[in-house]
């Protein structure tokens, strides 16, 4: 569910020159990952015009590699940005963690900026004491991406796709009959938005309020039953997301649908199937399920050297018009800031997806995203559903087993009982 998990780029430097203490200059350390730093890129060309005794160095690490340089920097003290971005998966991790600044707190006072991001956002930044600890940049409202003149050779339309998640099994299985294509990639799709589906706002996935696991919940029963249903009936590829095959699905027209964050539709335009120019379509999720894939968030360190030079920086990328339609423009990296959403870009159609205005129906789709709560083990949370889970497609495993065994070995690790 991660848009920057499969690339990697080696390190870079922007403006990067130490900081001259006796001349006055400062030095603003910023980090990040692939193509987010992309997006510091823009916003450097803007802010250093105001800041011109600010030298900027922005590091950036492949996805993975940044988050986990950020947990070792903020548990030792060394190496520690002034600025760090986080991706929404990680965000329980750091925001739990006590290592980020409280944002709510005086000179930030950031409650106040609430109103003018999207609201799903503020549910993830909260962190320890209910106070922000982070700042959304962009969001992935999600949809269902899929090949129109696939669907039309099996004698299908959208409708039949949306209406519901029985519609959509069904799809799949004509689809495969009449045309011998792949519905879906991995029935694990089915069960990373299922879980997802039908939450409220401070509700989590993986655990409640109280920290108690909620895997053995109905959410999770149909996701898993759900997903079985789908590898029984032959639909899914069986194909690991962001894999060279995975890719390769797409562009030998074997795979139909994709289930993602609304950015899916520039890496299809950009590098995975450029060549399919308006075949593909945007929908809104079956069954009229709510989701984000990933989101981009900039936060302090408690230890940063340069706090106030930090907070003006993430102002600009964050509560910026400027910046977030420029970003938005050049990296479809859909905006966090509302005002951003109302410029009249989102009402041009997109050549790529067969000219949809697709952009409205992704702000339609983010207004209705839960305001989720986050834990600090959702990682883990996560690893363990998904190797049940496995056990259960691979090796029919009884789901309540499945789900019960999850639990058990979830509370093993967290160690809360």
């Amino acid at each position: 569910m991660r848009r920057r998990a499969l690339l990697s780029l080696p390190l870079a430097c922007l403006a990067a020159r130490p900081a001259l203490a006796a001349t006055g200059r400062a030095t603003l350390t910023v980090a990040a990952f692939p193509d987010l730093d992309r997006s510091a890129k823009i916003a450097i060309e803007a802010w250093a015009a105001s800041h011109p005794q600010v030298d900027v160095r922005l590091t950036t690490r492949a996805f993975d590699d940044h988050h986990t340089a950020m947990t070792t920097a903020i548990a030792t003290g060394a190496n520690l940005p002034d600025v760090m971005a986080v991706d929404m998966d990680y965000l329980g991790k750091f925001t739990q963690a006590g290592g980020l600044e409280d944002l709510d707190a005086s000179p930030y006072d950031a409650r106040a900026l609430a109103p003018r991001l999207a609201r799903f956002t503020l549910g993830p930044a909260t962190g320890l004491g209910g106070h922000l600890r982070a700042l959304p940049a962009d969001i992935g409202p999600g949809a269902l991406f899929y090949r129109a003149d696939l669907l039309t050779r099996a004698g299908l339309a959208e409708d039949d796709l949306t209406r519901d998640w029985d519609s959509y099994i069904a799809a799949g299985v004509r689809l495969k009959q009449v045309a011998g294509i792949y519905l879906l990639a991995s029935a694990i799709d089915l069960k990373d938005i299922l879980i997802r589906a039908g939450l409220s706002d401070g509700q989590g996935i993986y655990f409640d309020e109280a920290g108690r696991p909620q895997v053995q919940s109905q959410r999770f029963v149909q996701a898993f039953t759900f997903a079985r249903a789908a590898r029984r009936a032959g639909i899914d590829a069986r194909i690991a997301a962001w894999s060279s095959e995975w890719s390769e699905g797409f562009r030998r027209d074997r795979v139909a649908t994709q289930m993602m964050g609304s950015w899916f539709a520039g890496h299809l335009k950009n590098w995975i199937a450029p060549a399919q120019s308006g075949r593909w379509r945007s929908a809104p999720l079956p069954g009229g399920a709510a989701a984000s894939w990933g989101g981009s968030f900039w936060a302090i360190p408690v230890r940063a050297t340069h706090k106030p030079l930090a907070w003006d920086f993430i102002r600009t990328l964050c509560l910026d018009r400027g910046q977030q339609l420029e970003a938005f423009r050049r990296l479809d990296a859909f905006p966090a800031l509302l005002a951003a959403q109302q410029d009249d870009y989102l009402a041009q159609p997109i050549a790529y997806l067969g000219g949809q205005a697709a952009r409205l129906q992704w702000r339609t789709a983010s207004e209705r995203v839960p305001a989720l709560h986050v834990d600090r083990y959702d990682q883990v949370a996560k690893a363990i559903v998904e190797a049940e889970l496995d056990q259960v497609l691979q090796h029919d495993k009884p789901i309540p087993q499945a789900l019960a065994d999850a639990r058990a070995a979830l509370e093993r690790r967290v160690r809360r009982y």
